[in-house]
C-alpha cells in the first residue's frame, strides 16, 4: 500500500453540532485526521462514536440540523467550508465519491441501474444519454458486475445485496474520484461477498490511485485493508497509528476494550466454552457538558484525574506517528486469539427436542404475459438435522443459501413444501391448526432487526404483553408479573416499559426482542442473524446474555448467521448450507478448525481476521455470484464455483460420516476418529 507525502485530505479541529428540539448534540469535537493519495485510512469505533458524522461532514451531507461549527476541511489545500454551493457540489460529484452502508436505500427504486450509475456524467459533464449508457456499462464491468449490458436495464430490487453494493461503488467511481469514502460498505453482507467487495475497493484504489477512507466497526476489516487507523470515541479521535502498530501495541484503554470484545478473545468460563468481554455502560450523552476523559465512566483503570483532566492526543515517542489520549495507557500487547479452542459439549440425549427430516421449500417464480409462473425456486432442498435439549445448532452460509427460510419454517412462519418437522415428539404436519398453534408456543423467533419487528406505535409493555394475551396466558396481574420477570432476565430496567422502540439503542432493542421471544417460555428459539448489525461490544453483551439464559432456562437455539466466529462461540454443532442444501454438519470446533467441505473452507478463509499480517489465500476465494435457485446446478450445487470440481460432481453427493458429515466427492480431510 502506497502513501503520499502530502495529505490529499486533512481535517483540522473539525467540530460538528446537530441541533435537535431537545438541545444540541456536539457530534464531533476537534477531530484531526489526514489521508494521502493512494492511502487507506480506517476509522473504527462503536455506534455514536462519530465515524459516520465525520465523513458526512467532509461530504457536506449532514442531516437536518447538522452544521460544521469549527475547524477546517482541507481537500488538496482548499478549505471546503469556504466554497460556494455550486463549487462544493462539483467537488463532491467529481473529486469525491461515497459508498453508503445500505445500498438499497442509496438507490432510487423507480430508476433503472444504468440511469443511476450514469447520473454524475449527465449532471456534471453533460454527456449524451447513449454515451452515458456505454460508460455505465464499462464501469459496471470494471467493478466485476456480471452481464453489465443486461444489468443496466434492471431495477435495484432485482439485484442481490452484493450486486447492489457493486452498483453503488460504480456510481461513486464513474468520474474517477481522487477520494473514495466507504461507510460500513460490507456490514450487511455475508463473508464471501464482503471479501469480494473489499478486494474490489483495494484493486480500484491501486488502479485509480485514490485515497480511501474506510469506516467500519469490524476490526478484522480494518486489519486487512487499512494503512493507518483512527479510533474514535464520543466524537473524538482517541488513538491513531499505522495498522500494524495499532494491533501490535494498542495504547488507549478503549482500543484495548474493543479488541478484548472480539469473539476470538473469549475467555474460558464454567462450561469450558469461553465468555466474551463487554464494555460496561454506554457512551456518554453528547448533548451534555463533558469533563475529563470521555471513556472514564466505562474504564476499569480510570482514576479521579481521568475524570477531571481533558487529555489530548500525544505521541507515544516511537516516531511512527502513533498518538493516543490516555493517562493510563496499555503497556503491553493485547492478545486477541484465545489461548485454546473453545469446545462446548452438549449432554448426550436419546430423544432430540427438534427433528427436521427432508425439509423442502419451493416458491413459484413470477412469470410474464400468459405464463403465470416462470418456474419453481428451490429455496430448501432436502435438509435434515436435529437439535437436542439445551443445545445450540448453528446454521451458516451465504445470503440466499436458504438458512433464514429454514428458520422461518421451523418457527411456523412459513409452511414447508415437503418433509417432516417433529417438535418434542409431535409431527407438526399431522396436527390440526389449533394443536399446531399451541405447539408453536414452544418455538419462538428472534429477528435480525428487532426494531422492524416491533410496532413503533406500541410501548414496550404492550409489545411484551401481546403474545401472552394472544395465547391467553394468565390474567392481567400474572401478565404484568411475567413482563417484569422478562425485563429482569434480559437486564433492562422497569422504566423501559413506558418507552417506545425508537427510544432504545440497537443492543437494547435486541434485548427487548429476546425478552419477547421468551414471553411464552419456549424450549427452542430460532435466532436469525441476531447480532449482525451490532457493534462488537454490544454484540458481546447480547451473546453472553443468550448463553446465560440458555444455561439458566435450559433453552435450545437454532442460531443462524453468516459470521463464523460468532457461530463458533455460540454453537455446539454447525450446519453449513449452500444453495438450499446442507453440505457439512459436525461439532463446532471440528467444522471451524478442520473443515471437510471446500465451501466451508472458503467461508472460513473469507472471514476478516484482526491480524494485519494475515494474508488469505486467493486459491480459496469464492468467485462469482450464487447460482439461481430457479435453475440450480445438477449434482453438487457448489461445483460451478468449486476449485476441486470434476465430472463426477455432476452427480449429487450425500451427507456421509458419523459425527462430522460432509456431502462432497473430494472432502478436504477424513473424518476424525470419535473421541
Amino acid at each position: 500500500m502506497e502513501a503520499a507525502n502530502q495529505p490529499l485530505l486533512r481535517l483540522r479541529d473539525l467540530s460538528t453540532d446537530i441541533a435537535l428540539r431537545r438541545g444540541t448534540v456536539h457530534a464531533l469535537d476537534q477531530v484531526n485526521l489526514q489521508v494521502g493519495q493512494g492511502e487507506t485510512l480506517g476509522i473504527v469505533g462503536e455506534s455514536g462514536s462519530g465515524k459516520t458524522m465525520t465523513v458526512l461532514s467532509i461530504m457536506g451531507l449532514l442531516p437536518t440540523g447538522g452544521h460544521v461549527v469549527g475547524g477546517e476541511i482541507l481537500f488538496d489545500g482548499r478549505d471546503l467550508r469556504g466554497l460556494e454551493d455550486k463549487e462544493l457540489r462539483r467537488v463532491r460529484g467529481v473529486e469525491m465519491g461515497m459508498v453508503f452502508q445500505d445500498p438499497l436505500t442509496s438507490l432510487n427504486p423507480t430508476l433503472r441501474i444504468g440511469a443511476q450509475v450514469a447520473e454524475p456524467l449527465r449532471v456534471h459533464q453533460g454527456v449524451s444519454k447513449a454515451e452515458a449508457r456505454e460508460r455505465a456499462i464499462e464501469i459496471l464491468r470494471r467493478v466485476g458486475m456480471p452481464r453489465p449490458d443486461k444489468i443496466v436495464d434492471d431495477y435495484p430490487h432485482q439485484l442481490s445485496g452484493g450486486m447492489r453494493q457493486r452498483v453503488v461503488i460504480a456510481m461513486a467511481l464513474i468520474r474517477s474520484p481522487r477520494l473514495l469514502i466507504a461507510d460500513e460498505p460490507t456490514t450487511a453482507l455475508d463473508v464471501t461477498t464482503q471479501r469480494q467487495i473489499l478486494e474490489l475497493i483495494d484493486d480500484l484504489r491501486e488502479e485509480f490511485r485514490m485515497a480511501v477512507i474506510l469506516v467500519t466497526h469490524d476490526l478484522g476489516v480494518i486489519a486487512g485493508r487499512a494503512d493507518r487507523v483512527a479510533v474514535m470515541y464520543a466524537g473524538r479521535v482517541v488513538e491513531t497509528a499505522t495498522t500494524a502498530e495499532l494491533f501490535r501495541s494498542p495504547r488507549h484503554r478503549y482500543t484495548e476494550a474493543l479488541m478484548r470484545a472480539l469473539p476470538e478473545s473469549a475467555q474460558p468460563d464454567s462450561d469450558g466454552a469461553g465468555r466474551l468481554y463487554s464494555i460496561p455502560g454506554l457512551p456518554p450523552d453528547l448533548s451534555r457538558p463533558l469533563t475529563g476523559c470521555r471513556f472514564a465512566p466505562r474504564c476499569q483503570f480510570a482514576t479521579d484525574e481521568c475524570r477531571t483532566t481533558d487529555v489530548g492526543l500525544t505521541p507515544d515517542g516511537s516516531g511512527t506517528g502513533h498518538e493516543f489520549a490516555c493517562l493510563h495507557p496499555v503497556t503491553g500487547p493485547v492478545t486477541i486469539a484465545a489461548a485454546s479452542p473453545s469446545v462446548r459439549t452438549a449432554s448426550e440425549v436419546s430423544d432430540p427436542l427438534l427433528t427436521v427430516r427432508d425439509l423442502v421449500k419451493e416458491y413459484d417464480a413470477g412469470g410474464t404475459g400468459v405464463r403465470r409462473t416462470a418456474g419453481r425456486v428451490s429455496a430448501v432442498a432436502g435438509v435434515s438435522f436435529e437439535v437436542g435439549p439445551g443445545e445450540t445448532l448453528g446454521i451458516v452460509g451465504e445470503s440466499g443459501c436458504g438458512k433464514s427460510t429454514v428458520g422461518r419454517i421451523v418457527a411456523g412462519l412459513e409452511a414447508p413444501t415437503g418433509g417432516r418437522i417433529v417438535l418434542d415428539g409431535a409431527d407438526l404436519a399431522t396436527l390440526d391448526r389449533g394443536a399446531r398453534h399451541r405447539m408453536h408456543r414452544q418455538v419462538q423467533l428472534m429477528f435480525q432487526d428487532s426494531y422492524a419487528a416491533m410496532n413503533p406505535r406500541m410501548r414496550i409493555d404492550s409489545i411484551l404483553t401481546e403474545p401472552l394475551e394472544i395465547q391467553q396466558v394468565g390474567d392481567a396481574g400474572a401478565r404484568r408479573a411475567r413482563v417484569s420477570e422478562l425485563l429482569d432476565q434480559v437486564g433492562l430496567p422497569r422504566r423501559a416499559l413506558e418507552r417506545y422502540p425508537h427510544e432504545f439503542s440497537g443492543g437494547q432493542l435486541q434485548r427487548i426482542g429476546l425478552a419477547r421471544s421468551l414471553a411464552l417460555s419456549p424450549r427452542l428459539i430460532v435466532a436469525d442473524e441476531p447480532v449482525s448489525a451490532l457493534d462488537v461490544s454490544v454484540q458481546a453483551q447480547v451473546l453472553n446474555l443468550m448463553r446465560d439464559l440458555q444455561r439458566d432456562l435450559g433453552l435450545s437455539y437454532v442460531f443462524i448467521s453468516h459470521d463464523l466466529s460468532v457461530v463458533d462461540y455460540m454453537a455446539d454443532r454447525i450446519g453449513v448450507m449452500y444453495l438450499g442444501k446442507l453440505v457439512e454438519v459436525g461439532p463446532a470446533h471440528q467444522v471451524v478448525r478442520a473443515p471437510r467441505h471446500p465451501y466451508t473452507q472458503a467461508l472460513l478463509d473469507a472471514v476478516p481476521t484482526p491480524d494485519p499480517g494475515h494474508a488469505p489465500s486467493p486459491d480459496t476465494t469464492i468467485r462469482g455470484e450464487l447460482p439461481s435457485a430457479l435453475n440450480p446446478p445438477t449434482g453438487c450445487r457448489f461445483r460451478t464455483r468449486c476449485p476441486l470440481a470434476q465430472d463426477i460432481c455432476a452427480t449429487e453427493p450425500l451427507l456421509q460420516g458419523a459425527t462430522h458429515q460432509v456431502a462432497c466427492h473430494f472432502p478436504l480431510r477424513e473424518e476424525p476418529p470419535a473421541s
